[in-house]
């Protein structure tokens, strides 16, 4: 029997959607040589992570083990699987392997933080391979929203693994490769020991769509609409905004994008020779002197986004533009589970403005994922032993492993911080690696249980006082104490300031102090808070942040 050992470790992706990060390894037990999978992030929200501008995977068991990793693969460009690179370059050290388009979006974000772009390193599809240690890595084209994705074959001596990535069949996806039925057919043929896959769309029992079946519908609905139409997509769907843009020009309007990753998105694809003839585009300055029905925007912000350009035009003007009544409002894009809200509100602001919004129409959009069928089209391509979903919440993962075993395979739940051992013919939990979620607050990254967000959403919550008092070389205070409060009612129930309340209950607190508590500032700062927190908690309402200040003048 081998000694060595085939693992599988889901850092992030598996049991949520977004912040992909799938560790594979191969060797003996606690040596393995590693390589990972995608490095992407997760999106914060201002109810549970305020203040946050990235989420990112916990990779502290990687980062520890960083002289035992090999290589990082990119599977897309998608920010869910490539926007944690430049962020955790450092604590990994390990060359980045991608294909064209998204090596070039990769070595923006790198040199954006002061990295080297020579780290990344543009690969060719397969047959292509690169050796990353005890590992063979292939990238398969495959179809999805995004130009130049892939599968990979990560093939070693424990077996062929294949890890689909984000995939659809589409045999006609407009800007990228067709899934190519025969190409990933002839991957089962040495035998494949598990198929590592797309979960996001399981419970969908239709048949997939095409992405070139969403043309004639738009075209139509624009050749129709009166004045000014606009759009918004995922500025990564490079197909979406090229059948946007070719609707807007047969239907003779002007196109203009706007937003700054939109125009990242089209420059690359155009650089990397994935996006051939995209129609001619204006600047802002000159759809400004054009009649409203001749104009087209194409703008970010599909998922509410606050400084996106949508969000923009709903507040009033962006880059000297404005919407009006009788303008058409597309979201040719479906809203992800937790921005609904963001979206609600800038459809309603539209509304105001009397601006006709069109969301969550199906003839507009198809979605870049496997639903069901595809996924059992993908099975029997493959016909692994095991089928181990990712990229689901939980109860995508477990549906994913029902619809594996009705399909006579093996299925296998695996979520984060899961270590699998793919050793011999029945994968196994090797054992559990504690993961989490790191968070990027301006330019630090600190930890979800670092306390710094909890107390935000405290402050958020019970708004917050501040104390000073002033004490003298005998432990005397000097004066009164002063408060200065945020967040709370200037007054309370009592009809008087707030301030001035707690002032007085402070004042006869410090009159009753003894002197063993006046000369200990712990002692001190307790009592003062104890007291702030009962006196606002019983004028508004609300037991606050407490921050004491004590000065001592020294003799």
């Amino acid at each position: 029997m081998s000694s060595e050992r085939l693992i599988y470790l889901p850092l992030g992706g598996a049991g949520e959607i977004g912040m992909n990060a799938y560790v594979y390894g191969y060797g003996k037990p606690g040596k393995e040589r590693l390589i990972l999978v995608d490095l992407g992030v997760t999106f914060p929200d201002m109810d549970g992570t305020p203040g946050v501008d990235l989420i990112l995977p916990d990779i502290t068991w990687l980062a520890e083990r960083r002289n035992q990793l090999e290589a990082v693969f990119i599977t897309h460009a998608h920010e869910d699987h490539l926007g944690a690179v430049a962020h955790c370059y450092e604590k990994l050290g390990a060359p980045i392997y991608a294909r064209a388009f998204t090596s070039n979006l990769a070595r923006r974000k790198m040199s954006e933080y002061g990295h080297p772009e020579s780290a990344v390193k543009t690969v060719s599809p397969w047959p292509e391979v690169t050796q990353a240690g005890p590992f063979s890595v292939g990238f398969v084209p495959i179809s999805h929203s995004i130009p130049e994705s892939s599968g990979l074959v990560i093939d070693s001596a424990g077996g062929r693994i294949v890890h689909s990535g984000d995939f659809k069949i589409d045999e006609t996806p407009v800007v990228g490769e067709a899934f190519d039925h025969d190409l990933w057919a002839s991957l089962a043929a040495p035998g494949v020991k598990a198929l590592v896959c797309d979960s996001t769309n399981v419970f969908s029992t239709n048949e997939g769509r095409s992405e070139a079946t969403v043309a004639t519908p738009i075209t139509e609905l624009v050749e129709r609409s009166k004045g000014m139409f606009i759009c918004t997509t995922f500025a990564s769907n490079v197909a979406r905004v090229k059948t946007l843009a070719e609707a807007g020009v047969r239907a003779g309007r002007s196109v203009c994008l706007m937003g700054r990753a939109m125009r990242r998105m089209i420059e690359a694809s155009v650089e990397t020779g994935v996006l051939k003839g995209f129609p001619s585009t204006i600047s802002p300055e000159d759809a400004k002197g054009l009649p409203r029905e001749n104009v087209m925007l194409i703008v970010t912000g599909s998922q509410g986004e606050r400084r996106a350009a949508s969000a923009q035009l709903a507040n009033g003007k962006y880059q000297g533009m404005t919407l009006k009544e009788g303008d058409t409002f597309l979201f040719s894009s479906k809203t992800i589970p937790g921005n609904e809200r963001g979206v609600i509100r800038i459809m309603n602001q539209f509304s105001e403005m009397g601006v006709d919004v069109i969301e969550g129409d199906d003839r507009y959009h198809v979605s870049g994922h496997a639903n069901r069928p595809d996924l059992d089209m993908m099975h029997k391509l493959i016909k692994p032993q095991t089928v181990i979903p990712m990229h689901g919440e939980h109860r995508h993962l477990r549906e994913h492993v029902k619809l594996a075993k009705s399909n006579r395979l093996g299925g296998m739940l695996a979520v984060n911080g899961m270590m699998i051992d793919l050793s011999g013919n029945k994968p196994k939990v090797a054992e559990y690696i504690e993961t989490g979620r790191t968070y990027l607050d301006g330019t630090v990254q600190i930890g979800s249980m670092d306390g710094v967000v909890r107390d935000r959403i405290r402050m958020a919550l019970n708004g917050h006082v501040m104390i000073n008092i002033i004490l003298d070389e005998d432990d005397d205070p000097l004066g009164e104490p002063w408060c200065e409060t945020m967040g709370l009612a200037t007054t309370g129930r009592n009809n008087a300031p707030l301030v001035d309340v707690l002032e007085e209950d402070l004042s006869q607190f410090l009159g009753r102090a003894n002197d063993k508590t006046l000369a200990d500032d712990d002692k001190l700062e307790e009592g003062l808070r104890r007291i702030a927190r009962q006196s606002t908690q019983n004028e508004v309402g609300k037991r606050p942040e407490v921050t004491v200040v004590i000065s001592r003048l020294s003799a």
